[in-house]
């Protein structure tokens, strides 16, 4: 029996001979996370990895200016969604889960830890957590989080986290990928890997989280032999097309230079991705600079072709000007 499945059955046994109301809906979701606030910038973060499909789609929650939420062992997700809630009604991420945990009949079960947005931070590694299982909260002037894992290969894993966070540079995102590289580093899941995901959001909020602003990083591996390192993949590209959506808006403001400077770094964080120098290309194109904008296209035409058959289609658009010499002298690059 897998021992996902048999932590399940072990749960329902005890509960059952205690009267206890079962928890036959909560999946069982072992895994190891890190729940985060930046001091200097505000920001808030929630990162997992487990032997567990779409383990994001479960453990991690957070909120622009709210707070963040991991909660994991036998899940009732709904931690996430209420501990939110709490939190934005005005208590402390402690008093959150305090409150939460009296009136769980199952909390022996559970594994949870919350963030809010002034860096107050607990965790919870119920009795029943299958071993090796614990947690480690700090919050202070510099470090404000909480590291917990349960099904460990040992017990080395979440002190290998909270070591690796705090002496990580970089954003955020950066120093949450830190963790969960140390805790694989250190053991990991007994059971090995197979989901990952990170999720990091402003330290306010727009009040148009619709508009993408307030989360900064929603990346989620659902199922990959190496989930870690995809999700590394996946914060990069994030990057770079963050850094080309800042150069639109600054194209917007007529702040072209700076806008140029945002898609050479997308391009330089993304090679791969040969539609972010297209994109910069027609930029460069669609204000005059056909000088600079002519080898561009010419290297995006040699890797893909298909990119020249899109050009055409520009002026109607209003991305490049009516002018059909100008889409003429650009397609006529694929041949050379």
């Amino acid at each position: 029996m897998r021992l996902d499945v048999l932590a399940v059955s072990i749960s329902l046994s005890v509960s059952g001979a205690l009267g206890v109301p079962c928890a036959l809906a909560d999946p069982p979701v072992h895994t190891f996370s890190i729940v985060a606030r930046d001091p200097a910038t505000g920001a808030i973060g929630v990162a997992v990895q487990s032997h567990w499909f779409s383990v994001g789609s479960i453990v991690t929650w957070a909120e622009a200016g709210v707070g963040a939420v991991a909660t994991q062992s036998i899940v009732d997700p709904g931690y996430g969604q209420r501990g939110l809630a709490s939190m934005k009604a005005g208590r402390s991420a402690p008093e959150a889960l305090a409150q939460l945990l009296a009136a769980d009949p199952q909390r022996d079960v559970r594994q949870v830890a919350m963030i809010d947005a002034r860096g107050r931070v607990e965790a919870h590694t119920g009795a029943k957590a299958i071993q090796a299982a614990g947690q480690r909260v700090v919050s202070n002037d510099r470090y404000q989080y909480s590291v917990q894992a349960n099904l460990m290969t040992d017990d080395r894993v979440w002190p290998a986290m909270a070591e690796a966070f705090e002496q990580a540079s970089g954003d955020l995102a950066d120093r949450l990928l830190a963790a969960l590289d140390a805790a694989q580093a250190a053991g990991g899941d007994i059971r090995g890997r197979q989901s990952a995901a990170i999720l990091v959001v402003a330290p306010a909020s727009s009040g148009r989280p619709w508009a993408g602003a307030d989360r900064v990083f929603d990346l989620r591996v659902e199922d990959h032999p190496d989930p870690l390192a995809e999700l590394r993949r996946l914060v990069r590209l994030q990057r770079a097309y963050a850094l080309a959506n800042h150069g639109d808006e600054l194209v917007a403001e007529n702040k072209i230079e700076a806008a140029l400077e945002a898609y050479r770094g997308a391009a330089a964080l993304a090679p791969e991705i040969i539609e972010l120098p297209f994109w910069q290309a027609v930029t460069l194109a669609s204000i005059g600079r056909e000088q600079e904008a002519m080898p561009i296209f010419r290297r995006v035409f040699e890797r893909e072709p298909v990119w020249a058959d899109l050009v055409p289609r520009l002026p109607r658009a209003g991305l490049l000007p009516d002018d059909p010499a100008l889409v003429s002298r650009i397609t006529a690059l694929r041949g050379r």
